[in-house]
């Protein structure tokens, strides 16, 4: 009785009965909802009816019986068939129904609506690939100017500046001397810009060595006392990586410009399905009246405007601590696979 009482009570799942041949025999108010028909309407029909025109001339119906006949069970995702012609996706599971002798005397069927999941999921793989592509494209033009400027206006000073230097020679000229000494300096400048636009140590396919290999090589040589932990063993896509690689970048060169720091340590780890990444440093801290003691939200400079946009067009979040005399520490969360909701 109660177990009748909670079928009839469901509405989320079709939950109804098939005699051995596959008739329907009992149906549910979560079926008439799912399905369509009533109650009238459908007792005494075959099950194919929720089936497509190429499943049944395939012989899906009758072979799913024969599975849950043989196994006790059988589960299946695909299109079904509403009254009135419209396609649904649909979680099905069929399950044998046996007397105490084991005689086959029916089966159960259950089917759970997953159209809305499964549309969340193919704009969910729309946005992955519309990001990867972005990313990609982001990348591409960051390494052409990055060449242009490295082959064209590097070389081209470069030549300038030998010139100078062979005419500042023949003629003792200290003026010539200077305007060499600045041309040294716009090429050394140009060579911080080539670097930050693509850094030698960003391998698309490497988050941790990445990360790794940009500590020793650029950042060490900052004078900052540097620490990698991490505990991310997870492979993620390279639209990911050149993101996540990305916003530690800018903190990074954040705490050389502005933290007065000796030390900074990069965390890696993942949470939630995705990865979380800080970036802590003992340095001054932020000021108070600027309010970054707690979470900062608004009035954030372009370094880390552009953080926070990196990782929310990722889908993830980003957030900065920081405290008088107690450091600054930046945090964010990016999914490795399609958008969910995380805890925050």
């Amino acid at each position: 009785m109660l177990f009748e009482l909670f079928v009839h009570s469901v509405v989320d799942y079709a939950i109804y009965m098939l005699d051995v041949e596959g008739r329907v025999i009992s149906w549910n108010p979560g079926a008439e909802r799912i399905k369509g028909y009533s109650e009238e309407e459908i007792l005494g029909r075959h099950f194919s009816a929720f089936y497509t025109k190429a499943d049944v001339v395939a012989g899906k119906p009758a072979e799913e019986l024969l599975i849950a006949a043989e196994v006790g069970s059988y589960e299946h995702e695909g299109w079904r068939i509403r009254r009135g012609g419209e396609q649904f996706w649909a979680n099905t599971v069929i399950t044998a129904l046996r007397d105490e002798r084991g005689t086959l005397v029916g089966f159960g069927k259950v089917t759970r609506d997953l159209t809305e999941r499964r549309r969340s999921e193919e704009e969910s793989t729309g946005w992955r690939l519309a990001f990867a592509h972005f990313v990609r494209a982001q990348e591409t033009e960051r390494r052409r100017i990055a060449w242009d400027v490295h082959d064209d206006s590097i070389q081209s000073m470069i030549a300038v500046s030998m010139r100078l230097q062979m005419l500042a020679t023949q003629r003792r000229d200290p003026a010539l001397m200077q305007l060499d000494e600045a041309i040294q300096g716009a090429i050394r400048r140009l060579r911080i810009l080539v670097a930050q636009l693509r850094p030698p140590a960003l391998n698309d396919d490497d988050l941790v060595a990445s990360v790794r290999d940009y500590l020793d090589d650029v950042v060490a040589g900052w004078g900052l006392d540097c620490t990698l932990r991490h505990d991310f063993a997870a492979k993620p896509p390279p639209d990911i990586v050149v993101t996540a690689f990305r916003i530690l970048q800018e903190a990074l060169v954040n705490v050389r410009k502005h933290a007065n720091a000796t030390s900074v340590v990069v965390s890696l780890t993942g949470q939630d399905g995705g990865l979380l990444a800080t970036v802590a440093d003992n340095g001054d801290g932020m000021k108070a009246d600027l309010e970054h003691s707690r979470e900062v939200s608004s009035g954030e400079h372009i370094g880390m405007a552009s953080m926070r946009e990196r990782a929310e067009a990722a889908q993830g979040w980003f957030r900065i601590s920081s405290g008088p005399g107690e450091g600054t520490s930046v945090a964010f969360w990016i999914p490795l696979g399609p958008p969910w909701s995380a805890r925050k």
